[in-house]
């Protein structure tokens, strides 16, 4: 049985978690995610180290396994500095954005139905950008009514 990637629902998933993310650590004010990638980074490197001095790494193009590991060191190096500076500059953003209160009305996407005011998640399948949950077959995005879908 083939299965077909649909690169478009891929998209919308990704959009999808990001946009539950966002929601899930929109209360907190630590960067902690950004903060804990120079350390990811470094263990990767660690991983990596350790497993070409067991002798578990190859290379496809013959060339000496360590000559490559060097050059992904020297990545992850730039890697874990540019996400320190994420981190900071996030935790920057944080204090700068700290004194700012919202003003405005007190309705939100959620509470219209969809395709109205704020919701841009034009109902495809059960994952809508904007949150709301206007019933759509996740496989062909239609209506109840009009899907052709096989349970």
């Amino acid at each position: 049985m083939t299965t077909t990637v649909d690169p478009t629902k891929i998209a919308r998933d990704v959009a999808e978690a990001v946009r539950e993310f966002n929601h899930l650590t929109f209360p907190r004010p630590d960067q902690t995610l950004a903060q804990r990638l120079p350390q990811a980074i470094e263990q990767i490197g660690t991983a990596l180290d350790k497993l070409s001095a067991v002798g578990h790494l190859e290379s496809a193009d013959g060339e000496d396994p360590s000559r490559h590991v060097a050059n992904v060191q020297e990545f992850l190096i730039v890697a874990m500095e540019q996400a320190g500076h994420l981190a900071e500059t996030l935790e920057l953003s944080h204090s700068a954005v700290s004194p700012l209160t919202y003003s405005g009305p007190d309705n939100g996407p959620e509470e219209e139905p969809c395709g109205e005011g704020m919701c841009q998640c034009s109902c495809v399948g059960y994952l809508h950008p904007c949150g709301c949950d206007c019933p759509r077959c996740p496989y062909c995005q239609q209506l109840p009514e009009n899907c052709e879908c096989e349970d």
